[in-house]
């Protein structure tokens, strides 16, 4: 699984160099599937058409995030609430004020209604409007804006309020129209953890005639004359072919550093607090409320999902590096967690290619973010596949025969 691997307890350890044991009281090792990049799949996110079209649904079951929370800072400390995206919920949430209500409610409704091919859905919104040209229509304070762009468009950076309107409004609705399959949040979770995704995709190339070699150790990467790709070699023998596919780690030399992750992988003896007992949640921190220019991600899984013993609780805090201590930016996030069994702290390379693709025919993907969701691996993912093909991919649902 690489960087994104699910791994039990015993492995987890191992891979954290710890030296000490898996002690009895986190319960048995190999009840955990903890994933080392956590990801949650929106419900009518890009990811869930991409299975749904692929059909590796098939060999997957999923079941959804119980909730979504944002973080608000108070007069001493902070505090988590539920994201309101319905009508309903911006009714009885006491993240914002009457006459705030009222305006989100109106937001929240163009929005529903709002449809790019129609302009007459449009009001004063133009395909140049920007998103903080938007903003100042509805007169919204800085805390709602705050959690309209980070916890419901999943903006990660300050960036979004230039970004366009459009864009913004349909971040937006996705989250709104993922909400409304379930209820209770806009995301979805594999049972057994994110290792059965690549797991699935694997049976379904198999009935194509695909060939996975396991444990195959990479040793090099051969081209022609002319620079182009034309075999991998691996145990002394080369493996021909005319294109390339692969992450970050074996194309060094072809690729960027932009940034780092860290990540504090968490396991605890119960649930969030304040989360209403979610056996399952998300908590987005935005970097307006504790000053950073990245926010802050907290995902919890637990037994609900099959990843871990029964009364365990994996919780997963994570933000892209800004200072020189890193482990210190997690802070805000750990405080909201109460007891702390055991931590394993990361922090990871982000990089983006640079190489001639269409010379090389070598396809590599940008390094895994840190953000709690699948939506910009995706789209990433569909990068490659326009590169490699030439034309988009083609998501429409198949007619059920």
């Amino acid at each position: 699984g690489g960087d994104c691997a699910s791994l039990n307890l015993e492995q987890v350890y191992t891979h954290f160099k710890e030296k000490d044991k898996v002690p009895e009281s986190l319960g048995k090792a190999r009840a955990y599937n903890i994933d080392l990049i956590p990801k949650f799949l929106m419900a009518d996110g890009l990811l869930v058409k991409i299975l749904l079209h692929t059909d590796v649904t098939r060999y997957l079951e999923f079941k959804s995030v119980e909730g979504s929370y944002v973080y608000r800072k108070e007069k001493k400390s902070g505090k988590i609430y539920k994201v309101p995206a319905t009508q309903s919920e911006v009714v009885t949430s006491s993240l914002m004020g009457m006459f705030e209500k009222n305006r989100f409610k109106n937001f929240l409704q163009f929005v529903l209604d709002f449809d790019e091919k129609n302009p007459k859905t449009w009001k004063e919104v133009t395909e140049k409007t920007s998103t903080s040209e938007l903003l100042k229509k509805y007169k919204f304070d800085d805390s709602t804006n705050d959690f309209l762009g980070h916890a419901l468009a999943l903006y990660s950076d300050e960036s979004w309020v230039e970004r366009p309107a459009f864009e913004t409004i349909a971040k937006v609705k996705l989250y709104g129209e993922s909400l409304a399959h379930y209820g209770k949040s806009p995301y979805l979770y594999p049972l057994y953890g994110l290792g059965d995704l690549p797991q699935g995709f694997a049976r379904l190339s198999a009935i194509y005639g695909g060939t996975y070699m396991l444990s195959k150790p990479i040793e090099q990467i051969t081209y022609d004359s002319s620079g182009k790709v034309n075999g991998v070699k691996s145990d002394g023998e080369i493996a021909k072919t005319k294109a390339v596919f692969g992450d970050p780690s074996y194309f060094l030399d072809k690729v960027k550093k932009v940034g780092q992750v860290v990540r504090c992988i968490c396991i605890l003896s119960h649930p969030i607090p304040n989360s209403n007992d979610a056996a399952s949640c998300q908590i987005i921190i935005p970097q307006n409320q504790v000053g950073r220019k990245h926010d802050i991600y907290v995902s919890c899984v637990s037994s609900a999902h099959c990843v871990a013993p029964k009364d365990k609780y994996i919780v997963i805090v994570s933000t892209e590096v800004e200072t020189s201590d890193p482990h210190a930016e997690l802070e805000v996030g750990l405080s909201l967690l109460g007891t702390i069994d055991k931590k394993f702290y990361s922090v990871s390379d982000l990089f983006e290619p640079t190489n001639d693709w269409s010379k090389e025919q070598v396809f590599i993907s940008k390094s895994y973010d840190a953000s709690s969701h699948f939506e910009t691996v995706c789209a990433d993912v569909l990068r490659i596949y326009k590169q490699y093909t030439g034309k988009d991919v083609d998501l429409t649902p198949k007619k059920k025969e």
